[in-house]
């Protein structure tokens, strides 16, 4: 009798050591998958990446941009037209890499993977997403050298925007007002795409 219950009392303690046990403390490491898309990336694996602009919303607004890697995000260069003279307009990363739908609704809301408030991209808190307004010259073309502060080009991390979509707006971006700066329609949409 005491060897039965001293056999079931040791059955039980390691029943419950095992059930307790870490993954460190069982030899079992967690997968670097599994930490990795959860973790911001801080440097890019991709050198280039482009967006083609295609117009959106009824607008004539398209264009071209260049996307490289600087600093601490990502920069985009080239040249948007269609615009109103000497008219100023927002220009951010979006969160889906989508543009069928007519008024690009199907890009999402901002690319916002650290869950903040919109802001102005020289001022944190600020979306990954969010970048300083464009201006188009007296012949409707804007050129663009804006920077967005937090996103990285390839690696598959939450900020990783490569895949995503870049959303042209019918108006200024006033920086403050929730979620999206109160930019208007969106006036072109295209996805940023490596090589």
């Amino acid at each position: 009798m005491k060897t039965t219950v001293l056999t079931g009392a040791a059955v039980l303690a390691l029943g419950l050591a095992a059930c307790s046990s870490t993954p460190e403390q069982t030899g079992k490491a967690k997968s670097p998958a599994s930490t990795s898309r959860t973790a911001m990336a801080t440097t890019s694996t991709v050198q280039r990446a482009h967006v083609n602009l295609a117009s959106a919303s009824g607008s004539i607004v398209s264009g071209k941009l260049t996307v490289t890697p600087m600093g601490d995000g990502v920069h985009f260069r080239g040249e948007i037209g269609g615009f109103k003279p000497n008219s100023t307009h927002a220009i951010h990363i979006h969160e889906k890499g989508d543009c069928s739908a007519a008024d690009a609704s199907s890009a999402g809301g901002h690319f916002n993977p650290a869950g903040v408030k919109h802001g102005r991209m020289s001022t944190p808190p600020h979306h990954a997403g969010d970048m300083d307004n464009i201006v188009a010259d007296a012949k409707g073309v804007a050129k663009v050298d804006a920077h967005a502060s937090g996103p990285v080009l390839g690696g598959g991390a939450p900020n990783d925007a490569i895949g995503r979509a870049v959303i042209v707006h019918a108006s200024a971006d006033d920086y403050t007002s929730q979620p999206a700066g109160d930019a208007g329609a969106r006036v072109a949409c295209g996805v940023i795409q490596a090589g």
